[in-house]
């Protein structure tokens, strides 16, 4: 089955809707879904509740979308260097649901894998836990968390078989997978479509089975936070 789409818009056709649940790969800058983020912006979608680790910066990535006002709600583990999420956050325009990061991973894993929820010790004792259920385990108390099961996931990719069977490039790979699994539609953008076969299965990240439609791309790929040296001098 070809699931190659000639465009970032065409790949998300049909599934946009305002109001909608949308999980998000990323870490940062690395690894982002730029084109399939610029679609959204152009297609207007309103109202989206968006599981991603953070949202981009302000002219960039997720924060394009912050900008334009689509966004309703971020469930994120971290919300820096992004001043319009801030300024949104503080005057009570954008809904936040602060996650610690491997909690926020484990949530889009257990959607993925029909898991509804799953007990951690992590966030104990502080504001993660109030209103939810606890529990004692072998002495020590546990919160429930619920996995994340979106209506759309959009993640990025290095390579990709015509199939959906994905490679993701070094850190790239992050909340790539976790994210695209628990959407009941992946989409994917890629830098690179390769004939079926031509992947080594042993190197194949996420099988196609999880990955409804890919698109592929060319790539700003933009540096968060730049530190360079001082040139020493001869």
């Amino acid at each position: 089955m070809d699931k190659t789409y000639a465009s970032a818009g065409a790949a998300l056709e049909g599934l946009l809707f305002d109001g909608m649940t949308m999980a998000a790969g990323g870490f940062g800058l690395c690894g982002i879904p730029e084109l399939l983020i610029d679609a959204i912006k152009a297609a207007g979608t309103k109202d989206i509740t968006i599981a991603s680790n953070n949202c981009g910066v302000d002219d960039f990535g997720l924060g394009v979308l912050l900008k334009t006002r689509q966004i309703k709600k971020m469930i994120s583990s971290y919300v820096g260097e992004n001043a319009e999420f801030m300024r949104q956050y503080l005057s009570g325009e954008l809904e936040l649901e602060f996650n610690p990061q491997g909690t926020l991973a484990e949530r889009m894993r257990a959607g993925g894998a029909g898991i509804p929820g799953f007990y951690t010790a992590t966030g104990v004792g502080t504001v993660i836990a109030e209103g939810k259920d606890v529990k004692v385990f072998n002495g020590r108390e546990y919160i429930l968390e619920t996995g994340i099961v979106a209506d759309v996931s959009i993640v990025k990719a290095w390579k990709a078989d015509p199939s959906g069977n994905l490679i993701f490039r070094k850190t790239a790979r992050n909340f790539n997978v976790p994210a695209a699994t628990c959407g009941k539609v992946c989409v994917a953008e890629v830098e690179e479509i390769v004939p079926l076969g031509s992947l080594d299965p042993d190197h194949i990240h996420l099988p196609g089975i999880y990955v409804h439609r890919i698109v592929q791309g060319q790539h700003e790929k933009r540096i968060e936070q730049r530190t360079t040296r001082k040139k020493e001098q001869a």
